[in-house]
């Protein structure tokens, strides 16, 4: 496999799929439309949005829709946040219910403007929902919090069943990519997680197609697996828009994907999902379950 740029102006044929059926996909954007809650599907303009809405799935997005931060792959808009939404916990747990979510996925965008940057309502969120659907497992998905022991701590405290931090690209790219977060912060988030809390799962993600070499990718993922994290998802980077944030450099095929999730599980990350289509949450309930079994050495 090589890093050599590869740009294209069309979208090759594994990065094209049929449009699957309707109805699910519309009763899943009814609720969520209804229940006033943002989507990450929606705000990150997901390629993912029609299959995973069609299957009744989706990863929601609180603490509004304007991050502090400006990160050059992200199509969420960058702006001064409103206030959080008191009501916003019982309008997620209300649309999670309404789904009948057996797994779900909650994300935020950065709120540096806030004292606790968001965990405490994010950690409210997440108790809100657990009495609600007390059967439904929690996947969280926070920025890093600058690491601050006492955020990811209150975000743990909830107790959701995975953690999951993407540190989204090589430690080389970084800085330009997403300037206002640090490579090794995000690491050090992966590692308070495990140091705070023995049984909540985590998870990591990193995209392809920046510019990055195959030996910087194992570099991050062994990394990863030094902070203990147990679950990588990598998948292609896509430009929400050309000009306005980074340019792909190149796409990877079907079989360097699966190359690199062959070299991820021989580090000893317990589920690892690799492949075009892949984002963080994609197939969550899926990548979770395998992590599951394996912890049960089942």
């Amino acid at each position: 496999m090589t890093s050599e740029p590869n740009p294209a102006r069309r979208l090759p044929p594994w990065l094209k799929r049929p449009m699957p059926g309707q109805a699910d996909f519309t009763r899943t954007r009814a609720i969520v439309d209804e229940s006033r809650v943002a989507t990450v599907c929606v705000e990150a303009r997901c390629p993912n949005i029609t299959e995973c809405w069609a299957k009744r799935h989706a990863t929601f997005m609180i603490l509004g829709d304007r991050c502090t931060r400006r990160c050059h792959f992200c199509a969420v808009e960058t702006a001064r946040p409103h206030a959080p939404e008191p009501d916003e916990p019982q309008r997620l747990a209300t649309a999670v219910a309404r789904l009948n979510l057996n797994h779900v996925v909650i994300t935020a965008v950065a709120r540096d403007d806030l004292a606790d940057e968001g965990a405490g309502h994010f950690a409210e969120c997440v108790t809100e929902i657990r009495g609600h659907c007390p059967a439904t497992t929690i996947e969280v998905l926070p920025a890093d919090f600058h690491a601050r022991p006492e955020c990811v701590g209150a975000l743990c405290d909830a107790r959701p069943e995975i953690y999951n931090h993407n540190i989204e690209t090589v430690e080389r790219l970084s800085p330009a990519i997403r300037p206002q977060a640090k490579y090794r912060r995000s690491l050090d988030v992966l590692e308070t997680v495990k140091r705070l809390t023995g049984h909540i799962v985590t998870k990591s993600g990193v995209m392809v197609g920046l510019g990055e070499t195959r030996d910087e990718l194992h570099r991050t993922f062994a990394d990863l697996r030094g902070v203990g994290c147990d679950v990588l998802t990598v998948g292609q980077y896509l430009a929400p828009s050309i000009g306005g944030h980074a340019a792909v450099a190149r796409f990877y095929t079907p079989a360097e994907f699966d190359e690199l999730g062959e070299a991820a599980r021989e580090m000893g990350f317990i589920s690892v999902a690799s492949g075009p289509f892949v984002r963080s949450s994609y197939n969550a309930a899926d990548v979770f379950e395998e992590a599951r079994r394996r912890l049960a050495g089942l």
